[in-house]
């Protein structure tokens, strides 16, 4: 495996794995989960896409990894239990995905990986950082990816205990959160793989195999038995071995991204 390089890039941390030979080459850029692996480099251990002509960049979440105060989850529990949605999901999804132009700007000046299309891939929540990436910047991508994604926050919101007390604030922010809903802003800006685990929550099967549906020929839906939610076993914070379920999924996104560098001969679809 590839030597992880750490830094970070406008203030958000990464861990990046080169290709072979550490050149010049085109980038994928992912966004992990808040479940296990819940960490960028733990992120770039359960899925490090080795093999992948490409430079891997793993990028921290928000009050994640190397963010979290003093080390711990205490500070995140605390807005799960303050707001679930407008203290925690919502936010750590509007910033991660404002933060990455900047971001992105930075690795281009540190890693030699040129100034064309990028691929995105996010796991949960990192899932719908990826997809608003897609729906609402001009950023070129030339493929995208989500694991056991967040396609709905509504979805995400249900499965935390209790009835969420809606408002008019509180319902925009899940609207512009709803993927299917959005799925034309997607189709037409890069093909896109979405993976979903047989054990996953039922809502999120549902909403990835409607966003699939959405999407028609610009999508493709892998559904992987056995698979739960997590990617990595807890507590998820730092790299740990690969799973054998994650090593599956690993082999796919890997076989998607090299069919879809730029450079490469293209398929008429990605269906």
């Amino acid at each position: 495996m590839s030597s992880p390089i750490t830094g970070t890039a406008a203030g958000v941390p990464f861990t990046a794995l080169p290709p072979v030979g550490n050149g010049p080459a085109p980038l994928v850029v992912t966004w992990h989960m808040l479940d296990a692996p819940r960490s960028d480099a733990a992120f770039a251990a359960a899925l490090p896409m080795e093999g992948l002509p490409a430079w891997r960049v793993h990028l921290g979440m928000p009050m994640c990894g190397a963010r979290m105060v003093d080390g711990r989850t205490d500070a995140v529990m605390e807005l799960v239990r303050e707001d679930v949605l407008m203290s925690f999901l919502f936010p750590f999804v509007r910033q991660a995905a404002g933060e990455f132009p900047a971001a992105l700007a930075s690795l281009r000046e540190q890693l030699p990986v040129g100034d064309g299309p990028v691929g995105v891939l996010g796991g949960s929540l990192g899932g719908a950082v990826a997809l608003r990436i897609l729906a609402d910047t001009d950023i070129p991508v030339f493929a995208g990816a989500i694991v056991n994604g967040a396609v709905r926050l509504r979805s995400v919101v249900g499965l935390f205990p209790g009835e969420y007390p809606y408002d008019a604030e509180s319902e925009k922010a899940v609207e512009s959160v709803d993927f299917v809903a959005r799925a034309g802003a997607i189709a037409g800006r890069a093909p896109l793989l979405v993976v979903s685990g047989e054990e996953d929550h039922l809502g999120l099967r549902a909403d990835a195999s409607e966003l699939a549906d959405a999407l028609g020929e610009r999508a493709e839906l892998l559904s992987v038995p056995g698979l739960a939610h997590p990617l990595a076993d807890e507590p998820g914070i730092e790299p740990a071995p690969q799973l054998p379920l994650a090593r599956e999924v690993d082999a796919r996104l890997v076989a998607w991204f090299r069919r879809h560098l730029p450079g490469t001969a293209r398929e008429p679809s990605a269906g």
